[in-house]
């Protein structure tokens, strides 16, 4: 459940506001290159001489904050221009802590995951190669996502701790920062395109060096969603999809203008809240979606549920869905880690080409020779 939370963007970590995040100071020095950013909305890079400035600027939901960090070698003069909110990082860098599952699979593409030192709740890892490390005792189980365990994170001696914020407000991350640690933050989930989500990586690679290899990564998985959005929008028929489920009373339903739509929309569906403004999550009563929805032909992203029986138990009015008497339910829980943990949270946005051709595939079958679904399966 954690994972789910962790992905789908919870509230567990919170960075303080500060006022001074607001000052924006004004580098004069001459920019000698620009860090080509496509679809991420949330941060860019810029190169000096002798260091990179990295600007954040969607930290959260509406944020109002820019934070900056500074990154110069070690032994190097920080930049003349900087102000007092700035974040200084030195570089290289040997040991990290990160904060989200959804980092492990950016620091494993760029290959410095033998960097991680340290994580929250490490039993929510899913990837082999990570829980192998873990297995050994090279990576550190800090405790839980509210409790970290101060002391052990300290004995680490991390020079980075790449962590995200909801709203601004995490006694956690501002305590690791008053000891000296720098603390990033990682804006990913905020993207409302799944390629500007994956194009963090960008952001990750920066402390690492890795920007050849970055912008490598993230060109190929491009290339793979392009094609597959290309063959998709050349199929006539659009099936009419809904997706969400309930929660306590409450059904969560992607907004029209949703990550979740967008894939939608990529893999030519016909999208339900097509038209809805939101770009979060519509909180709706069961009513209401019944209504709209009953008689839609594929439910795609039903949840984290096993089988049709687990989702009856829940609720029995799934039942009354055509999608759910033909059989036409997908969900995410393809991919199940050795701790009970998805991949889908922790692989899916570096990877929404694998997504995008699971629902393709769902939508229109066949169209994609000998694939089969990677994260999504039809529950029986």
């Amino acid at each position: 459940m954690r994972q789910i939370i962790v992905f789908s963007f919870s509230l567990l970590f919170l960075i303080s506001c500060k006022e001074k995040k607001n000052q924006s100071s004004t580098l004069t020095e001459t920019i000698t290159k620009q860090e080509s950013i496509k679809y991420a909305k949330g941060f860019s890079i810029q190169y000096y001489d002798g260091y990179k400035e990295i600007i954040v600027t969607s930290p959260w939901p509406g944020s109002q904050d820019v934070y900056r960090y500074l990154l110069v070698n070690k032994g190097q003069t920080p930049p003349k221009y900087n102000t007092e909110s700035d974040i200084i990082i030195q570089l290289p860098i040997e040991k990290i802590v990160a904060m989200s599952t959804t980092n492990i699979p950016a620091l494993e593409y760029l290959e410095v995951d033998t960097k991680l030192v340290g994580f929250p709740s490490t039993k929510f890892i899913s990837s082999k190669k990570t829980r192998a490390r873990i297995d050994k005792g090279e990576i550190k189980d800090l405790n839980n996502d509210l409790e970290i365990n101060m002391e052990q994170l300290l004995d680490l001696q991390p020079e980075l701790v790449i962590g995200f914020s909801v709203n601004g407000n995490d006694k956690t991350l501002n305590q690791i920062e008053k000891f000296g640690i720098p603390v990033v933050l990682d804006g990913a989930w905020t993207e409302q395109h799944p390629l500007g989500r994956a194009e963090w990586i960008k952001f990750i690679a920066a402390f690492f060096d890795k920007q050849d290899k970055a912008d490598s990564i993230f060109n190929t998985i491009e290339s793979n969603y392009q094609k597959a959005k290309q063959m998709a929008l050349k199929v006539n028929e659009r099936p009419i999809v809904f997706s969400g489920s309930m929660f306590k009373d409450v059904w969560n339903v992607p907004g029209g203008k949703s990550f979740v739509a967008k894939y939608l929309e990529d893999a030519n569906t016909d999208y339900l809240w097509k038209a809805n403004k939101a770009n979060g999550s519509l909180q709706l009563n069961f009513e209401n979606v019944l209504e709209k929805a009953h008689k839609a032909e594929l439910w795609i992203g039903a949840g984290s549920f096993e089988n049709k029986t687990q989702m009856t138990n829940q609720h029995k009015g799934y039942s009354y869905f055509d999608a759910f008497k033909t059989n036409q339910i997908y969900t995410y829980t393809n991919k199940v880690g050795p701790e009970g943990g998805l991949l889908y949270y922790e692989l899916g946005p570096l990877r929404p080409d694998i997504i995008l051709k699971d629902i393709i595939n769902i939508a229109h079958p066949g169209l994609l020779t000998d694939y089969k679904n990677f994260f999504f399966k039809r529950l029986e």
